[in-house]
């Protein structure tokens, strides 16, 4: 039977291998851990997980433990009963029981508190809870399946991670290597994410030159796959012409490969730098308004691309607050949030 991959592209040996052990335990109910580098898709592995089971017709739900406040964390999973905290205004169902008959995907599991780890490990092993503020024990029919970027066995050796509860996690672990271990993956995915941008843009398909090939190859992606899916959506909106050339790529891919670059901006207002004139506007057919907003819109792209597209930083970077920052961001639909 073909599996349905939910969006996992590559033909990598290590992404090969993953997708074998996928086949096999997708059908099961065994518990999954899924470890890996934040960006490398961890969410798409396990959704292909739900999705190749025989709980795909039911509910998946994702609980990010990392971004919910640690004191909300168990009312968010477990639901609450009405008066169980001041706020507590009504009853609430929890994740637990929204995900019946489904899978719970629980990221980034490994910050969650030592207290709420005992009730989680209760639900994996007796398929029970009791919703904040109640008596009354309710079944979870439902799949768990968990993430982490951490190493949780030093958590285990640190004590911050319960042994038990990481050995039932543990049950089939399933590792997404790093974007730069998967070989031309990066240029399957580069390619794929391109072709898909430019088409939500109404804008003719971009293709890569051969030197921009290999320097994307060469680009070791700290942020691996989220990295450049990202920067895949600059280049549709940024690229003036049809073909991707190296001068298109950020300024941190050419130094990496050791290509020349030209001289940051002070160097270049010491050396003469020239303000542009009413010929730029006529040579490239804008009016003022066009000119500034494109100028602008490098500007921003240059400093998200410098801060590794952390949005204090990069507002640091331009001068300016960062919900301004946001704002303009959202204007131009480039991920303000």
């Amino acid at each position: 039977m073909e599996l349905n991959l939910s969006g996992m592209v590559g033909q990598s040996p290590s992404l090969g291998e993953v997708l074998r052990v996928l086949a096999k335990v997708a059908p099961t109910d065994s518990t999954v851990l899924v470890t890996g580098e934040s960006g490398t898709g961890k969410e798409l592995l396990v959704r292909a997980l739900h999705a190749n089971s025989h709980r795909a017709g039911k509910p998946f739900v994702p609980v990010n433990c990392g971004a919910i406040p640690r004191e909300l964390l168990e009312s968010e999973l477990f639901g609450h009963e009405k008066g169980a905290f001041t706020s507590a205004v009504r009853t609430r169902q929890g994740r637990f029981e929204l995900a019946e008959g489904g899978t719970i995907f629980l990221d980034e599991i490994g910050e969650m508190d030592l207290s709420l780890q005992v009730k989680i490990l209760r639900a994996l092993q007796e398929k029970e809870f009791e919703r904040v503020g109640g008596d009354k024990t309710m079944k979870a029919d439902v799949r768990i399946v968990a993430a982490t970027n951490r190493d949780l066995e030093a958590e285990v050796e640190a004590g911050r991670f319960r042994e038990d509860l990481f050995y039932r996690l543990n049950v089939i672990p399933m590792h997404l290597p790093p974007l730069r271990e998967r070989g031309q993956d990066i240029l399957l995915l580069a390619e794929y994410f391109l072709t898909r941008f430019c088409r939500q843009k109404n804008r003719p398909i971009l293709t890569f030159s051969p030197d921009t090939r290999n320097l994307v190859l060469g680009y070791p992606w700290p942020g691996n796959v989220r990295e450049l899916e990202n920067f895949m959506e600059r280049l549709s909106i940024l690229c003036d012409h049809d073909v991707v050339n190296p001068h298109d790529l950020p300024r941190k891919i050419l130094e990496n490969a050791g290509v020349a670059l030209p001289p940051p901006l002070l160097e270049a207002v010491a050396a003469g730098f020239r303000w542009p004139t009413l010929a730029d506007l006529s040579e490239k057919s804008m009016g003022l308004k066009e000119f500034l907003d494109l100028a602008e819109e490098k500007l921003l792209i240059e400093a998200l691309e410098r801060a590794s597209g952390v949005k204090n930083q990069a507002a640091e970077l331009l001068g300016i607050k960062r919900t301004t920052l946001i704002e303009k961001l959202k204007k131009r639909n480039m991920g303000g949030e």
